[in-house]
């Protein structure tokens, strides 16, 4: 009997994986040749993972640490405010993976990918990639599922679209380099935790502040517009040899990611300024803390990749 068993499991486990190989066969089939993203076949499961793996910490595991850490300000919230408290927490997460590795990539990138910054390839930018899909697939769904603002779904989808672009690929050696725009996400997150821990206006909050300025300012807008420039002068050099829609939607997007980041900076400096103020505008910003947070720094999208 014990012998069926075991005969019967190795049945099943040899055509389990027999069908999950041609599955996984027919799905990079499509994905390659029919969608025409040509190098994300390689990839496909750690994209897959990045996504389990983001949902993961989302529903079960930012939750399980938050009421463990923070019984108090975490437990004595709604559903709302508890979702929104674990996005943060993956938001997180996600910086605190995908910052080492864009650097990892960038520090040893091949002299023939920074050659051709249009359509060069560099293995390492694949699983920089995968991570930042995945995250913004979850960051998508979670945007349409706990539905606020149409402009979280149309962040979600639009980052998506563009990182999995890369695979075809197109310019992905900028879109490495604008993952480094997270750095700041960072220090946001810290500083929207302070918020609902009771550490508004405190100098822990004020240093972090000023990390979250500094780091902002540096990276998107000093750095962020180094790299546009360069972005928009090889648009220019590849007009010709790409369809003018990818022209148009990627160098207008860039133009108002440019534009966004300023707006977005001097709204901080006011937010910001509102903690250390009267004790009456602190009472108004932790009033929000059961509601899901519109405030000038969590207007601010997560992600701006």
């Amino acid at each position: 009997m014990l012998l069926n068993i075991r005969i019967l499991t190795a049945v099943l486990i040899s055509a389990f994986s027999s069908y999950s190989s041609v599955a996984m066969i027919s799905l990079e089939k499509f994905v390659s040749e029919t969608l025409g993203l040509t190098k994300l076949p390689p990839y496909l499961s750690l994209f897959f993972w990045s996504f389990i793996g983001f949902s993961f910490v989302h529903q079960v595991l930012g939750p399980w640490c938050s009421a463990r850490w923070f019984p108090s300000s975490y437990g004595a919230k709604g559903r709302s405010a508890k979702n929104n408290w674990s996005i943060h927490v993956v938001s997180q997460v996600h910086v605190l993976i995908i910052i080492p590795m864009a650097l990892w990539c960038i520090w040893n990138e091949s002299p023939e990918w920074s050659q051709d910054k249009a359509f060069g390839w560099d293995s390492r930018v694949g699983y920089v990639h995968a991570i930042a899909c995945g995250y913004f697939l979850w960051d998508t769904l979670d945007a349409i599922i706990n539905f606020i603002d149409p402009g979280f779904v149309a962040h979600g989808v639009v980052c998506f679209c563009i990182y999995l672009m890369g695979y075809t690929p197109f310019v992905a050696y900028y879109g490495v380099r604008c993952l480094l725009w997270e750095t700041s996400t960072f220090f946001l997150n810290n500083h929207w935790f302070m918020d609902k821990t009771g550490r508004t206006g405190t100098r822990a909050q004020l240093i972090n502040g000023v990390f979250l300025l500094g780091s902002f300012f540096f990276i998107r807008i000093v750095y962020g517009g180094y790299i546009s420039i360069q972005f928009f002068h090889t648009l220019l050099q590849i007009r010709k040899s790409v369809p003018l829609t990818h022209v148009i939607i990627y160098g207008s997007g860039n133009f108002v990611l440019q534009g966004l980041n300023w707006f977005w900076f001097f709204k901080m400096i006011t937010s910001l300024r509102k903690r250390f103020d009267t004790t009456g505008e602190r009472a108004q910003l932790l009033s929000t803390d059961n509601q899901h947070s519109h405030s000038t720094i969590d207007i601010i999208p997560q992600t701006q990749g």
